[in-house]
């Protein structure tokens, strides 16, 4: 695999192997990149273009991968608070991909799980970013394609570890359910 090559930018060039330098590329780099991701999403492949917005498709993951969970729980999963996530499941209830049950122990409390509408939507949304992802790297080995995937692991592991160390928050679900640990 080849090593880290000088890094040219849009209207910035930065080839310098100085600390300064380089991390300067570096959080340029993730900025461009935290913008482009946005914009691919909505570029994604096939009749699933604007399909799925960030906060749904990461609640519908994680309904998925820890099954059914109160409101506070879900919300201290995903790193941010009760009432974003009631705000934010509201319209995938509505939708018809998330279902509201009460508690089998506490009938007052709400539990939140995943619809069989829900899991085949985050299918076909998975479906169409994979191949999205597919695209994007057709000319990348597969080492590199695990050692991006490990590197961009690494950074949302550090993100994540960083924003619980502040204010009991995180970020939350670095980690998908077909991400392996570690890559």
């Amino acid at each position: 695999m080849p090593t880290a090559p000088d890094i040219s930018m849009e209207s910035m060039d930065v080839t310098t192997t100085d600390d300064d330098g380089l991390l300067e590329s570096l959080q340029y780099q993730m900025a461009l990149f935290a913008r482009r991701a946005e914009q691919t999403r909505l570029g994604a492949v096939g009749r699933l273009r604007d399909s799925m917005d960030r906060a749904a498709y990461l609640l519908l993951n994680r309904l998925e991968q820890e099954g059914p969970m109160g409101v506070k729980a879900l919300a201290a999963g995903m790193g941010i608070d009760s009432s974003t996530v009631t705000r934010q499941v509201a319209p995938l209830v509505e939708a018809g991909l998330v279902r509201r049950t009460s508690h089998p122990e506490d009938g007052r409390a709400v539990v939140l799980d995943l619809s069989p509408r829900g899991r085949a939507r985050l299918e076909e949304v998975r479906a169409s970013r994979r191949q999205l992802m597919a695209e994007l790297t057709e000319d990348w080995s597969e080492e590199e394609r695990h050692s991006f995937c490990g590197l961009l692991t690494r950074m949302n592991d550090a993100l994540s570890e960083r924003m619980a160390g502040q204010a009991g928050g995180g970020l939350g679900g670095a980690r998908g359910p077909a991400e392996p640990s570690g890559s």
